[in-house]
């Protein structure tokens, strides 16, 4: 491996709450369960188009726990999915969790806020986790960023959940936390010439 791939960088992508609106029930949020209601935040193309002219690689990562319960369908998650590659071309990788979680008789290393997504991310693309970050909107994400050696970027919907550990930053949109990844980027590059 050279030494210019094990500095790649990428910006691991929650979908449901950072890419996509989530369905919002007594404060808690929600998967869409079907491709009808799949519905993306207008600045997310334009936002991973920034992030990817910066050089970072963009991989979503996701928790898809319903398909485990039998509660949806892998193939209408894959609908969605279909729908969010054709929106953002600049997508390098969607990794995504089936698994039904521990408590359903379903355990795994991928579930966040288990790193497991993350690692085999990094392997796959030769990702410097280090230099990276995770921009999710639950505490499941900012653990997970933290256990992977991310810096985590939460995006505060005012969820009914409390974060179990401290962000790396804290933002009121996705276009804010597309600012301060590049905002970040650049004062490190700066630092380094």
């Amino acid at each position: 491996m050279g030494e210019h791939e094990v500095s790649r960088r990428a910006v691991f992508l929650d979908r449901d709450g950072v890419l996509n609106r989530p369905v919002v029930r007594e404060a808690l949020p929600f998967p869409p369960a079907n491709v009808r209601e799949f519905e993306l935040y207008p600045d997310v193309a334009e936002g991973c188009r920034l992030l990817k002219e910066a050089g970072f690689l963009l991989i979503v990562v996701t928790n898809q726990p319903d398909v485990g319960r039998g509660t949806q369908t892998r193939e209408s998650v894959e609908a969605m999915h279909v729908v969010l590659r054709t929106a953002v071309p600049s997508l390098d990788g969607i990794e995504v969790c089936f698994h039904a979680g521990s408590r359903h008789g379903d355990p795994c290393d991928c579930r966040k806020p288990k790193p497991g997504m993350l690692l085999q991310a990094a392997e796959r693309h030769s990702l410097d986790l280090t230099r990276s970050f995770l921009v999710g909107d639950r505490w499941r994400d900012v653990d997970c960023a933290h256990t992977a050696g991310c810096r985590a970027v939460f995006i505060d919907h005012g969820y009914r959940e409390p974060l179990q550990e401290k962000p790396d930053f804290t933002v009121a949109s996705f276009r804010e936390a597309v600012e301060t990844i590049l905002q970040n980027h650049l004062s490190e590059s700066a630092g380094r010439h």
